[in-house]
């Protein structure tokens, strides 16, 4: 019970990043078709148009590597105290977000892009929070 009150703040926001993450790659996994079908079209102008199919692939896997970087993260937290894997996981969150962010300004969608920089603002006070 004291590592969990000590990490309180990384373990909520771990567990906020978790269920983003993974809820974004069940999705891509369940509805793949119809996410590249929606990014084709998002990315029809831009230079990342022919790539879309290998992208969403690539964030996929970064989406379900930082799920269970959190859940990994919140289990170390709890139960040995040890920051490393919520340092990772932080870390991976981060990485994701500014990939999708670049994809977003890419494609000039400065609303999505606010969206995500709100996100990205909870993964890194979140890596500052585990790491100060």
């Amino acid at each position: 019970m004291k590592n969990f009150l000590t990490h309180l703040v990384p373990i909520t926001i771990l567990a906020f990043l978790f269920i983003t993450f993974l809820q974004s790659a069940l999705d891509k996994v369940f509805d793949f078709k119809g996410n590249t079908t929606w990014l084709k079209q998002h990315f029809e102008n831009t230079i990342l148009a022919k790539q879309v199919p290998l992208l969403l692939g690539i964030i996929l896997v970064l989406e379900f590597i930082a799920a269970v970087g959190c859940i990994l993260g919140v289990t170390f937290l709890i139960f040995s105290g040890e920051t490393y894997v919520a340092t990772f996981a932080m870390f991976i969150s981060c990485i994701t977000l500014l990939a999708l962010l670049f994809g977003q300004r890419v494609a000039k969608d400065y609303p999505g892009a606010l969206t995500i920089t709100c996100y990205f603002l909870v993964a890194i006070f979140g890596l500052y929070v585990v790491n100060g």
